[in-house]
Order: C-alpha cells, then sequence, then structure tokens
C-alpha cells in the first residue's frame, strides 16, 4: 500500500486531503502541531488502520518510520487573522518547515507536492493570474509574512527539484471554502455566516469592489490530487474562474441565509489585492481539472455546516 504524509493535516484543506488519499487507497500520516489544526477535523479518521496522527511542529526535525512516497506540505497558517498573529510561526514554517519536509522528501525517495498559494501574485498587475506571472508583493508589509514565506518554499522546492533530483509539484492555491473552514478564521465567508448567525451587521473592507474567485473544497482537493499524481514539476494554479465582487459575495450569503443584516464598511487593510481570478488554461490541459460546484450549491452547504457548529 502507497503511504503519504500530509503535514498541516488536521486543517481546512490538509483533513480533506487524508479523506481523499484514503479514500484512494493511500495510508495516511498526518503531521500538525495545531497552531491552527483542529483534531475535530480528523477524529472520524482515528479508527482507521491506514491513518496516523502526529502532533509535532514541522519547524523542527521529522522522523517519520517506514516507506513514504508521497508527502503533501499543508502546514501554515493560512488566513490574515492567522498570519497577522502569528507572523513569525508562518515565516518558519514556510522556511525551515519546507526545508525540514522538503529533507524528509530527499531521505524517503518520496514525491513531494508544496500547498502555495494565489498570494505569491500580491497586489496583481496582470488579471487573470497566470503562472508566468512574477507577482507584486510588498515584502516588507504585514502580509509580506505570508506571502514572501509560500514564495521561498517555492524556490527552495524547486532547489530541491533541480540540485537534488526530488519529485516535487507546486500547487498555487486560489480562494477554497468548505466544510471545516473555522468560524473565526477572518476570511470574508466564515466572517460573513458568523456575523448574520449572530444577526450582527456585515463588515465588507473597502468599499466591496475587490474582487475575488471561490473554489468550494471537493473541487479543489479533486485538482490537488491530480496534479500529485501528474508528472508536472512547475506551478498549477487551482481554484475556480468564476470571479465577484466581495459586496455581491456578502449580498449572496445573506440571500442564502435569509438574513436581515445589513452590510457595513470599513477601511481596506494594508496590501489587500484588489483582484483575484485564476488562469486555469494549464490546469485544464494538463490534470484535465475544472471545478464542478457552483457557487450557490458550495455556499449551502458550507453554511449548513456553519450553523451544525455553532
Amino acid at each position: 500500500m502507497k503511504r503519504a504524509v500530509v503535514t498541516g493535516g488536521a486543517g481546512f484543506l490538509g483533513s480533506h486531503l487524508c479523506d481523499k488519499l484514503l479514500a484512494n487507497d493511500i495510508a495516511v500520516v498526518c503531521i500538525d502541531n495545531l497552531l491552527t489544526g483542529d483534531l475535530k477535523n480528523i477524529e472520524h479518521l482515528f479508527g482507521n488502520p491506514n491513518f496516523q496522527f502526529i502532533k509535532h511542529d514541522v519547524t523542527n526535525f521529522i522522523h517519520v518510520p517506514g516507506n513514504v512516497d508521497y508527502i503533501l506540505h499543508f502546514a501554515s497558517p493560512a488566513s490574515p487573522i492567522d498570519y497577522l498573529e502569528l507572523p513569525i510561526q508562518t515565516l518558519k514554517v514556510g522556511s525551515l518547515g519546507t526545508h525540514k519536509v522538503l529533507g524528509l522528501a530527499k531521505e524517503k525517495n518520496a514525491r513531494f507536492l508544496l500547498a502555495s498559494t494565489s498570494e505569491v501574485y500580491g497586489d496583481p498587475e496582470i488579471h487573470p493570474q497566470n503562472e508566468e506571472y512574477w507577482g507584486n508583493v510588498n515584502p516588507i508589509g504585514p502580509r509580506g509574512v505570508y506571502d514572501e514565506a509560500k514564495r521561498f518554499a517555492e524556490a527552495i522546492t524547486m532547489a530541491y527539484h533541480r540540485y537534488h533530483g526530488v519529485e516535487t509539484r507546486i500547487v498555487r492555491i486560489f480562494n477554497t471554502y468548505g466544510p471545516r473552514m473555522r468560524l473565526n478564521d477572518g476570511r470574508a465567508l466564515p466572517a460573513f455566516v458568523s456575523q448574520a448567525l449572530k444577526g450582527e451587521d456585515i463588515t465588507v473592507f473597502g468599499d466591496g469592489s475587490q474582487t475575488r474567485s471561490f473554489c468550494y473544497v471537493s473541487d479543489l482537493i479533486e485538482g490537488i490530487f491530480r496534479l500529485l499524481m501528474s508528472d508536472i514539476s512547475d506551478p498549477i494554479n487551482i481554484g475556480n474562474p468564476s470571479e465577484i465582487t466581495i459586496k455581491e459575495f456578502a449580498e449572496e450569503v445573506v440571500s442564502i441565509m435569509n438574513s436581515n443584516s445589513k452590510i457595513t464598511y470599513k477601511p481596506l487593510p494594508v496590501d489587500d489585492p484588489k483582484v483575484r481570478k485564476p488562469d486555469i488554461t494549464k490546469a485544464k490541459k494538463y490534470l484535465d481539472w475544472e471545478p464542478k460546484v457552483d457557487r450557490n450549491e458550495g455556499l449551502k452547504k458550507t453554511i449548513e455546516y456553519f450553523q451544525s457548529v455553532v
């Protein structure tokens, strides 16, 4: 049986990835220090003989006995609230953590997949964003701790690929939503739903004209799995190109929830990207992948999940 290590496996995306790998008869070793992950996301797997959980900080030396075929590096705070509160940890897991995990991949002769992000594009000057774009990132701004950690992670991943011959994959993940997101993680959807559930006004930053492209989690995980099983070492965008303004997105949430919440506006955070939309030409061509779940359906499922955990 093939065996995978998933760092950050108790997080939102990592836990869905553990499910996907197990469903494809791949045993999973989940490593997470639970800084932003949650055991609730993986407790349904604890009885599975092919699943193992190790509480560990991947910025320290990693030892996994036995064979390892795949390593998927998803450990990192990933929402603005998290990385603004945990700036040093975010930088360390993107740099030291990626170095340690790549070392494990080299030792085990395992295929390594890095969870990178559309944030490597920063506040983009081209639209939509394709993989050839180098980005427009402020390295010393408050968001730079996340953006630059991921840019460094991509650089060291490619260095291990070129210099050590490690088989590597890089996925650039665009905004994703779905069950197991944390209500308090500070991203747009959990914030909107949380405020609507409490009957509070919904807070939109700026004038709400900035855009995002939201991908439902099952679509994203399918794209990542296809990338893992492909032979593409260059970065690949995985996301849903259906673009929407944040104001329209807030209105959709209010409508689906039949909420009486009003929309209020606050100043835009520093370096907040004005637009975000993936060019998924490569994912379609090389992975035969494109998103299937439309936003209305995905939002209903996600809101039901949030209502069930409040």
